[in-house]
């Protein structure tokens, strides 16, 4: 099956899109195919790129019209059959196309990358260079255009022997030391370097030799080899920014904390000079918002031809520490005058965070702290000096209410983006345009904002439909000419979709506000075409808002067909304030879209869907939120469910719960604290003992012994023994997130098999933390069913009384609350234990 993707580049010649289409599932046989785990990263040693790339299998490109239609497509042609294309990238001007490609081999492997080009009027593709022995080297960077004619390639070095072998015998024991008592907290990063070994083999394979390559087949080498791990030319395209790891490597952190040098070079092979060289950073303190010493976020200014920019903490990285100014941002020319200083740009109390540039009299400087969510951006004039930084807006990151947008950046001749200036008809202010999602008590509004940055004074130039459908601003079109943009020649793409209607793209012009419909995607699954979507709200015990959707098969009536089994997909967030938790999130009108292991695929099985019921976790003021995770993550799954049975679409016996990654570890904790709400659950690649995690986890930032008490109560694990529901634990082999080691399932499986708990574990062969092969998708689905249809659909035991039993016991400890069901069920009653254990034996006794 292939899956349109749209690419667009405006510039002088006229706006361009290519349409890029890609196999949807990899067999089983490509995951299994070798890989090294080095430094924190999966390589493919066949192909000496990342491995498991997905990647597209052909390119068509439209020119857009003077009618706002799109022309015939001008498909790319001239590579082999069964080409797998990866990294396109427009050239600047906009006439070419560049791109890699690896073929099938014999072995059922896959042929190293090799780098081709294509001419855009005919889309005819070659080669870019005429030697086979070039090879391109993807680990880290792969190429970019340096000007309209030439590339940088990242290449493997043509000096490269056979890789390193493993000694039969290793030189000695593995041996890490603090004996000078650093302090050093790190998570719990996944494929670390382990030995002597795996660094000669990260070596091996991620040293790179970049060459200058140019269309008429010139090829230059630049510079030694090294590892290089990015490429960044200037506007001007004269200076070359580039970044190289090297050692001392590290066994405990990953390759982006490693030595770091960064270098400013000629685009023609000169070295000018060594920016900073910066050492491993093992040190960073897990605290959020703590980060590495020394210069950062090196980069090229945007609106200037070869202007260096970058940033210097102030509390030497670490977070906890108190100190005005916390980052410094500074400026530099890329050779500057001999004892020449960087000029300091701006200081910030905040942690940085980016900058938008626009030119010397405008741009907008953002920052934000994690702990308070506070965020604010600045106004600043970086050419003049007399003028004054001011805050433009200062607000909660989380108040998504109080958002007034993201400013519209237009495409520089240099393929630079930069903050659009607006200009009116007889009017000389400043305005700029802001992008908003519009979020609202009733859904998302998307907006676009005629904004003047002098004033704060706004216009609202367009709005999406409020009524029926879900419409977004996705590009700014009208950036074909330099300069400021004539309100009257506006022209922006929107996308536009409804619960049934699959996203389409639109040109809008100004001043008619004119929109044409440029794509015609076809419906990606019809069968599902008439299902049922409501964006509900409903209320917490202790009062705090949430939301929801509602999903309801196709052809569906409560009042005819009665409640269904229902199946709750959720995963828990951290807020700040009550009122920010309670906003609505989202939009009634967008397009369902559906995953290969979408829980709304059981739509089919004529399944209610509860999708994303908000689970928010809240510490306000100087109160941790996970200190009362589990009290409530119950209460929020109480109102979830008493919601949908009062609305008569579910069975309150019926009604199971999933989640995957932050979702299972969720999943397993309802199971064990409210397992009167459900009658079982499936739990995806999750975390479920803490312990193993002791240095934070998710948004936790205090560690096992700051916080012990929160670490243990919070594990499912640690209450594998109040597990009384059944739960379907499924998890890759190769699970490479941070924290969520397949071992998590492993353990607590045995933890639950080791109480008599009906549990089933599936471990999906030479899969990461999201399932990618047809045959594991596959399976999920047929494990996911089967559970569902068995403990689910066909339950029938009563829980009524312990739904009622729970409402009388909201302010007793949350932790009893099994024992409370129990209790509370009333004299004549079974008890719940007992009739559980009763009815788990003989689901045991069936399943053999």
């Amino acid at each position: 099956m292939l899956h349109p993707f749209l690419h667009c580049h405006s510039l002088q010649r006229g706006i361009r899109y290519y349409f890029s289409s890609g196999r949807a599932l990899p067999p089983l046989s490509e995951l299994a195919k070798p890989e090294e785990k080095l430094a924190g990263i999966r390589i493919d040693a066949k192909c000496n790129t990342r491995s498991r790339m997905s990647f597209y299998t052909g390119i068509g490109i439209h020119q857009l019209m003077d009618d706002g239609t799109l022309g015939p497509e001008i498909e790319v042609h001239g590579f082999p059959d069964g080409a797998k294309i990866n990294f396109v990238t427009w050239s600047h001007d906009g006439r070419h196309l560049s791109f890699s490609i690896r073929v099938d081999e014999e072995d059922n492997s896959s042929s190293k990358l090799r780098v081709w080009v294509a001419d855009v009027e005919t889309g005819r593709a070659r080669p870019l260079f005429q030697s086979p022995d070039i090879i391109l080297n993807a680990v880290f960077d792969n190429f970019v255009w340096v000007d309209d004619s030439t590339l940088l390639v990242c290449t493997i070095p043509l000096s490269r022997g056979d890789p390193p072998k493993k000694p039969l015998v290793p030189s000695g024991p593995k041996i890490q030391s603090n004996e000078q008592k650093n302090i050093i907290q790190v998570r719990t990063f996944q494929d670390l370097l382990k030995d002597e070994y795996d660094e000669d083999l990260f070596e091996y394979y991620a040293t790179t030799q970049l060459v200058l390559a140019s269309l008429d087949g010139t090829v230059k080498e630049f510079g030694p080899p090294a590892v290089y791990t990015s490429m960044d030319p200037s506007p001007d395209e004269k200076y070359i920014l580039i970044s190289s790891i090297h050692r001392p490597y590290s066994f405990i952190v990953p390759c982006g904390r490693f030595p770091k040098k960064i270098d400013v070079w000629t685009t023609d092979g000169k070295f000018v000079r060594e920016l900073c060289d910066l050492p491993l950073a093992e040190d960073i303190p897990i605290a959020f918002n703590s980060v590495r010493k020394g210069m950062r976020s090196i980069n090229w200014r945007a609106d200037k031809p070869s202007t260096l920019y970058w940033v210097e903490t102030q509390d030497g990285g670490d977070a906890k520490v108190e100190v005005s100014p916390r980052d410094i941002i500074y400026t530099q020319p890329a050779e500057p005058l001999e004892g020449e200083q960087p000029t300091v740009l701006h200081k910030l109390d905040l942690r940085y965070g980016g900058i938008s540039w626009c030119d010397d009299s405008l741009a907008l400087v953002y920052e934000s702290w994690y702990k308070t969510r506070r965020t604010r951006t600045w106004v600043i004039s970086p050419g003049s000096e007399d003028v004054s930084p001011r805050i433009l807006f200062d607000r909660s990151s989380e108040d998504v209410y109080s958002d007034p947008g993201s400013p519209m950046l237009r495409r520089t001749s240099a393929g630079t983006y930069v903050i659009a200036k607006i200009k009116k008809e007889n009017d000389e202010d400043t305005y700029v345009l802001l992008n908003g999602s519009g979020a609202t008590p009733e859904g998302n509004i998307p907006f676009l904002d005629l904004f003047d940055i002098n004033t704060g004074n706004k216009e609202r130039i367009w709005e999406s439909d409020k009524e029926k459908y879900y419409e977004s601003v996705v590009a700014l079109m009208s950036d074909q000419n330099e300069g400021d943009i004539d309100m009257n020649q506006l022209k922006i793409l929107t996308s536009k979709e409804s619960k049934t209607e699959n996203t389409q793209y639109y040109i809008q012009s100004w001043p008619d506000k004119k929109a044409c419909q440029i794509t015609n995607f076809p419906h990606p699954y019809p069968q599902l075409a008439s299902l049922q979507k409501e964006m509900i709200r409903y209320q917490r015990k202790d009062g705090v808002q949430l939301t929801a959707t509602l999903y309801l098969p196709p052809g569906y009536d409560p009042s005819k067909d009665g409640p269904l089994p229902c199946l709750v997909w959720s995963y828990p967030g951290e807020f700040k304030s009550k009122d920010a938790a309670g906003q609505v999130r989202g939009s009634p009108n967008e397009f369902p879209g559906i995953g290969s292991t979408s829980a709304l695929l059981w739509l089919a099985r004529r399944f209610a869907i509860l999708s994303g019921p908000t689970i928010p976790i809240i510490g306000e003021g100087d109160e941790e939120a996970n200190d009362r995770y589990v009290e409530q993550l119950v209460g929020s799954a109480e109102a979830a469910v008493e919601e949908v049975i009062r609305r008569g679409v579910a069975h309150p016996n019926k009604i199971a719960v999933g989640g995957h990654s932050y979702g299972a570890f969720m999943t397993a904790n309802l199971l064990a604290h409210a397992p009167h709400l459900f009658s079982c659950g499936i739990a995806r690649s999750g975390a479920y003992n803490r312990t193993l995690t002791p240095f934070g986890f998710q948004n936790e930032d205090r560690t096992l012994w700051e916080a012990t008490s929160t670490y243990v109560e919070m594990s499912p694990f640690m209450s594998a023994n109040k597990i009384k529901k059944p739960i379907l634990l499924i998890h890759g082999e190769e699970d490479n997130n941070s924290g969520t080691l397949t071992m998590q399932s492993d353990r607590f499986f045995n933890a639950l098999k080791g109480h008599g708990a009906l549990c089933r574990l599936v471990i999906l062969p030479f899969e990461s933390h999201g399932y990618a092969a047809r045959e594991s998708i596959m399976h999920v689905l047929w494990e996911t069913d089967r559970w569902l249809q068995k403990y689910c659909v066909s339950n029938t035991s009563d829980v009524n009384a312990d739904l009622d039993a729970s409402k009388d016991n909201v302010s007793k400890e949350i932790t009893d609350s099994e024992d409370k069901a129990v209790t509370a069920s009333g004299g004549g009653a079974p008890e719940l234990a007992d009739l559980e254990h009763e009815e788990f034996h003989s689901m045991q006794r069936s399943s053999l």
